[in-house]
């Protein structure tokens, strides 16, 4: 960060964004997260949840900057579903969420094939596949991506009670049993 923005005063910075958000006008739009400290949220166009901001986003197509004070999933989001010609910002690149950090792609891909190695990959009589992979929205885009290069689904906590009866209906396993499975057929170490 520059020296001048550490020794400038709240009073200095807040004139500082103000006029850059006149100067920039349309062409930015600013997100802020719930969870975001008034100090932040303050300047934001929209204050949602990780869900709601990325949709809020989706209000502003002619913004060719996205500033996503948020964690690094909620940025991804943002720009997957913004356009080639948008740019999104993570302000802080060091934000993180600890439940985005509990799965990982490599460990996802390896459980993935135990359980394709346990119950196959071809539907049952009824169309069914035997697993139906659904990751919530505090995961990174790797794991949105392999949620639906597998013909899973992403889950939020509003549309989770839809989700998945979405997925019991094509899936041949609950996802709790599929859990318990896991865990006691994986290797230790």
């Amino acid at each position: 960060m520059p020296e001048e923005y550490k020794l400038a005063s709240d009073a200095e910075l807040d004139a500082r964004i103000r006029t850059a958000k006149e100067t920039l006008g349309d062409r930015a739009v600013i997100l802020g997260h719930f969870y975001q400290r008034d100090e932040v949220v303050q300047y934001a166009d929209f204050v949602g949840d990780s869900f709601q901001l990325a949709n809020a986003a989706l209000t502003k197509p002619d913004a060719e900057a996205i500033i996503f004070c948020g964690v690094h999933f909620m940025a991804e989001t943002a720009d997957i579903l913004s356009s080639a010609d948008q740019a999104v910002i993570l302000p802080n690149l060091a934000a993180g969420c600890s439940m985005a950090d509990m799965a990982d792609e490599d460990s996802v891909e390896e459980c993935w094939e135990q359980l394709e190695e346990l119950f196959g990959t071809a539907p049952d009589s009824e169309g069914r596949a035997p697993v139906i992979p659904v990751t919530y929205m505090n995961s990174s885009a790797a794991l949105k991506a392999f949620c639906g290069r597998n013909g899973g689904i992403v889950c939020t906590s509003s549309n989770a009670k839809t989700v998945l009866e979405w997925a019991f209906e094509r899936g041949q396993r609950s996802s709790s049993s599929l859990t318990s499975t896991w865990a006691a057929t994986r290797p230790r170490r």
